[in-house]
């Protein structure tokens, strides 16, 4: 046996170390080390609830509306505020346009340019690989990125700016659009679709969208030039990996984009590979393990609404700033596969029911989210009605407690919070990569990643493990939002 410590690695969100213990050719063990700890949970208690609008999506610059939203979520749950029609659909526009332009950086600027590596120069499929994503130089990365800047200009119309739009509120949006807006927006997300159809997928988007299982993929996939999506399923095929890095095959949604009348177009749940079907969620079944984590752990494994972050950076057996969140004491996974999942997405849930969480299924599904929203943001605009409101005055109570969940780009994201005699008394935050990089809890269990990662083949060598990167991309972290 040897041991390993591989990074920090590169593009990724924030600092993230994996330390590995080998054998046999093999990754044996790992143990998945958030380093950076940043203390905003302790920034927020003593304030006026309204100032969590302010500071909570500055926890990162990648995701900040998916935690603007959640804030916003937990102080309408809070005060019982309800946006009318135009806010809801405005908030559902806003996380849809970052989750979707994070699915895009995350297949053209992390994930794929990892396929360019020298290992791989002896496969057929390298040279293409090589002028469509090689870092920096990649003709459909330059694309990716070009397209992704003209794609964030519509939260300059929604929210005013981006990251850390002020225009999300408990009771709506404080950015109205109108009617000439709301065109010129329907054409941003057209010519979104027009790259995604070109290049992406070699096909339009409701036609992605309909495969029905991975027989029909095959066959589509033979039918004709299928973008880079093709070129990532011959990868997939020819390095396995719809093997590598298996997940716990427990799928973690807080249901996304909740309609007007209350529905969610993504429904609510954890799928389960042995049932392999959509499960009630018990939110009382979360908790929060900081055994292996640089935190005080007195009272044990705790609900994040009882939850503490009280650093204790010279604690014994720990290893990461990260507590190991758990529900009803097992691991699961989130992202975009578990949303595919609870939403009977029948390509995603064929692939998963005949392979698992992996990495090809990962990122397929991510493909898929893509293919399967912007059709959706093209309704919703369409449903917007300039010149009725857009937002409802809310009245704070002095005392209360309020949840805020949303699927952010990279899983289940959600705020608790308590406010007493009119101020923050505790806030607690678990974020999507708190589920899926969690250390060991009490018991030992290794989280999501550290288990996905025994198995994974290592070179004669290497000391990045190419496959060690597949499987980390696959999830996608984004470490700032990790420990608060």
């Amino acid at each position: 046996m040897s041991r390993l410590i591989v990074g920090p690695f590169n593009r990724v969100e924030g600092d993230l170390e994996v330390q590995l213990e080998l054998g046999e050719g093999a990754v044996k063990a790992a143990w998945v080390n958030a380093p950076m700890y940043r203390g905003f949970e302790q920034m927020l208690p003593g304030r006026d609830p309204l100032d969590a609008l302010v500071i909570v999506p500055r926890l990162c610059g990648i995701c900040s509306v998916s935690q603007s939203v959640a804030a916003a979520r937990a102080l309408a749950a809070l005060s019982g505020a309800v946006p009318p029609p135009n806010g809801q659909i405005a908030h559902n526009l806003m996380l849809a346009t970052e989750n979707l332009a994070d699915h895009l950086t995350h297949f053209y600027l992390f994930f794929m340019p990892d396929f360019t590596r020298a290992v791989y120069a002896r496969q057929p499929w390298h040279a293409e690989t090589l002028r469509r994503f090689e870092a920096h130089a990649g003709e459909h990365g330059r694309r990716a990125i070009a397209a992704r800047q003209r794609w964030f200009t519509l939260l300059g119309t929604l929210g005013g700016k981006w990251p850390h739009t002020h225009a999300l509120h408990p009771g709506g949006v404080t950015r109205p659009v109108d009617a000439s807006e709301r065109l010129r927006l329907l054409a941003k997300v057209r010519e979104f679709r027009q790259f995604l159809e070109t290049t992406l997928f070699g096909a339009p988007l409701e036609e992605v969208a309909a495969l029905p299982g991975e027989a029909a993929l095959r066959a589509w996939l033979e039918a004709g030039d299928r973008g880079d999506f093709g070129l990532f399923l011959r990868i997939a095929e020819a390095l396995g990996l719809d093997t590598l890095g298996p997940g716990p095959g427990r799928f973690l949604s807080y249901g996304a984009f909740p309609q007007p009348d209350g529905l969610l177009t993504v429904p609510r749940g954890v799928w389960d590979a042995e049932a392999r079907a959509l499960l009630p969620l018990d939110l009382d079944a979360i908790t929060e393990d900081a055994t292996h984590a640089w935190l005080d752990d007195r009272g044990g494994a705790l609900h994040p609404r009882d939850g503490q972050t009280l650093p204790d950076a010279d604690k014994a057996g720990a290893y990461t700033w990260n507590k190991a969140p758990r529900l009803a004491g097992q691991v699961v996974e989130c992202g975009a596969v578990a949303r595919q999942l609870a939403a009977n997405q029948p390509l995603v849930v064929d692939a998963v029911r005949r392979c698992g969480g992996s990495v090809y299924t990962r990122v397929l599904a991510r493909l898929m989210e893509l293919a399967r929203v912007v059709p959706l943001m093209e309704d919703w605009l369409r449903a917007l009605r300039p010149g009725e409101a857009w937002h409802e005055p809310v009245q704070m109570p002095e005392g209360g407690v309020g949840v805020g969940l949303v699927e952010a780009a990279r899983g289940s994201l959600g705020h608790w919070l308590r406010v007493e005699r009119g101020r923050i008394a505790r806030y607690q935050i678990v974020a999507p990569t708190s589920w899926n990089f969690s250390p060991r809890d009490a018991a030992g269990t290794p989280g999501a990643l550290e288990a996905a990662l025994a198995g994974t083949p290592v070179r004669p060598g290497e000391a990045t493990p190419v496959a060690v990167q597949h499987v980390v991309r696959s999830f996608d972290p984004c470490m700032v939002c990790t420990v608060h």
